[in-house]
Order: C-alpha cells, then sequence, then structure tokens
C-alpha cells in the first residue's frame, strides 16, 4: 500500500520523463498549443505587471511547468515586438524536471533561457514574474474520506483504493457527511507560501491558471487522460496523465498567510477577453483563417475552457489591480 500522493508523484514522474504528451499526437492539448494568442497575451500582461512595479532591470520571467516552450516562446516575441525594454531586462527560468522536456525546450527557446532548475527553490534572488500554466494540476494529492465521524486516508494498493487511519492527516474539517471525500494539496500550499513569501519581500507577481472551483468543497476529483480519452488513475504508473482540480482558496490562503496579495481566482474566459484575447485571435484569423476564432472560443467560452479554468494571482501587497483582474 501507499499513500496517493506517493502513487501520484511516481507516476507524474515516470509520465513526463517517457514522452511528450501534448498535441494531437500526445494524450491532451493544453492552452498554449491551442492558440499563440494565449502565450502572447499573457506575455504583454507580464510587460504590464513589469511596469507597475517600478520597471526592474534585471527582473526574472520565471515559468513552471513549460511543457514545449511554446507560451514562453509566443510571450518572448510579443514582448519583443511591443515592449523591447521589458525583453531586455527580463531573465528567463524554467521550472521542469522532465530531461526530456527540457531538451524540448532547448531546441525551441535557445540561448533565451538563463537557466532551468527542478523547484523553486533554486531560483536566484530578486523581483520576478512567475507563470504557471496548468501546473499546479498535476501537483501529488492526498484524499481522506469520512467514516463513522472519522476521517480516514484512501492509499493504493494493487491498482485500487484501500483505507486506513491516517498516521499524519492535515488539518481537516470537523464534520462532513458520511462517505465524503476531502482532497488535499500539499506542494501547492507549499509553492503558494512559498512564491506568497518571496514576491511580499523581493517584488513581482505569480500568475496561476488551472482548472478547479472557486470555492472549497468535497468529491474526488482525481482523474486520468491518455490518447485524449479517459483512463483509470490507479493504472500502471506512468500509463496515463494524472491531474485533480485545484483548490484555489487553499492556494489564497496558503499565500496570504506568507504576506503576500491575492487577485482572483475568476473564470479564464473573463481574464483573457480582458487582456484582448478576441481582438488578437480577429487580427490572426484575417491572415490565417477561423481556425484563430475557434481556439480563442475553446480558451474563453463557458462550456468550454472558459469557467472551469481560473485566473488567480499572488503578489506584492502594493502593486494595484493587475490587467485581467479588474473589478467589473
Amino acid at each position: 500500500m501507499e499513500r496517493l500522493d506517493h502513487f501520484m508523484a511516481r507516476a507524474v514522474a515516470a509520465y513526463y520523463a517517457a514522452r511528450d504528451p501534448f498535441g494531437a499526437s500526445g494524450d491532451f492539448t493544453t492552452a498554449p498549443e491551442i492558440s499563440q494568442a494565449f502565450g502572447e497575451c499573457l506575455g504583454l500582461w507580464a510587460a504590464v505587471t513589469w511596469d507597475l512595479m517600478g520597471r526592474p532591470d534585471p527582473v526574472l520571467l520565471v515559468e513552471l511547468g513549460p511543457g514545449r516552450g511554446t507560451l514562453m516562446a509566443d510571450a518572448l516575441r510579443a514582448v519583443a515586438e511591443m515592449v523591447p525594454p521589458f525583453r531586455t531586462a527580463l531573465r528567463v527560468h524554467l521550472v521542469e524536471t522532465s530531461a526530456r522536456l527540457r531538451a524540448v525546450q532547448a531546441q525551441r527557446l535557445g540561448d533565451a533561457v538563463t537557466g532551468w532548475h527542478d523547484d523553486i527553490g533554486t531560483l536566484p534572488p530578486g523581483p520576478a514574474i512567475v507563470i504557471g500554466n496548468e501546473f499546479l494540476d498535476a501537483l501529488p494529492i492526498r484524499q481522506f474520506v469520512r467514516r463513522g465521524g472519522a476521517w480516514r486516508e484512501r492509499l493504493v494498493e494493487a491498482g485500487a483504493f484501500v483505507e486506513a487511519a491516517a498516521e499524519t492527516a492535515p488539518p481537516l474539517p470537523s464534520t462532513a457527511e458520511e462517505g465524503a471525500i476531502q482532497e488535499v494539496n500539499e506542494p501547492a500550499r507549499a509553492i503558494a507560501a512559498a512564491l506568497g513569501a518571496r514576491v511580499a519581500a523581493q517584488g513581482g507577481a505569480a500568475l496561476f491558471l488551472d482548472y478547479g472551483p472557486a470555492e472549497p468543497g468535497f468529491g474526488d476529483s482525481l482523474q486520468a487522460m491518455s490518447a485524449h480519452g479517459r483512463a483509470d488513475p490507479l493504472g500502471p504508473a506512468g500509463e496515463a496523465d494524472l491531474t485533480a482540480h485545484v483548490d484555489f482558496a487553499a492556494v489564497a490562503a496558503a499565500a496570504r498567510d506568507a504576506g503576500a496579495a491575492v487577485q482572483g481566482p475568476l473564470p479564464q474566459g473573463v481574464f483573457l477577453a480582458r487582456l484582448g484575447l478576441h481582438s488578437r485571435a480577429a487580427m490572426l484569423a484575417a491572415r490565417g483563417g477561423p481556425r484563430h476564432l475557434m481556439a480563442a472560443q475553446r480558451l474563453t467560452a463557458p462550456e468550454h475552457m472558459g469557467r472551469l479554468f481560473k485566473a488567480l494571482c499572488l503578489c506584492h501587497p502594493m502593486l494595484p489591480i493587475l490587467p485581467g483582474f479588474e473589478e467589473p
């Protein structure tokens, strides 16, 4: 038997070590692969944020889990054209544990990358703008189930869940219905606390785009994807992509406790529309056809990625409201 988070960490590491899972030939497609306008808008968001920070030079531009490097390539192209001083000031750092994906990123981004890191702990000091797109959802979760007025932990054994007394449990709700499942993502909370403390002390912001409810609740959200379809999340480790809904309330609370201000969460569709994604998609469509408009709809429409996906920003307390997070 092993804890679910241990199984998930092992499965995710094996999965990304063995394959390039992105795109039509892989297992799933992320927003940067759907539309170049996504990375361009986030690059310009970072440029405006840098301006509101007082234009520090140098400034770190960090991406967590950068995949093929598509988002960063699109962001750098946009800022080089539109905000050259930001392109000159920024230093690109990528947090990536997969050697296979690092090679893909190096091929795409070349000497634009200052350094790669296994975790955020080795990032150099200084003001930073951090972007994590579909990063938190892949971090390992624990699950607890309510039985007879107490919480028991769900463990994995031979491809199935078993329940056992939790030896070391985080704080859990004191009451819940019989059979209720509570998920806890301890790594996501730790990263939020570390980044919250960093931006509060050294300046900057961390933007997360991921999927999950705005308010906490109960339920089993663990899922697996293979060949763009559902798979058994407790199947052989490394054979499918494992993810779970992000608890945005817990992430925000961890950052606030560390001294950061929090903006959001708000629906990704609203956030991207405010950044001008539809206008950019229309410009691309004028040259490249209607597929760009269809891609924008997929990213922003409520029935697609626009509502379930959220945008959340952790930032220095003295920063004003950042682009996309304005009150309607």
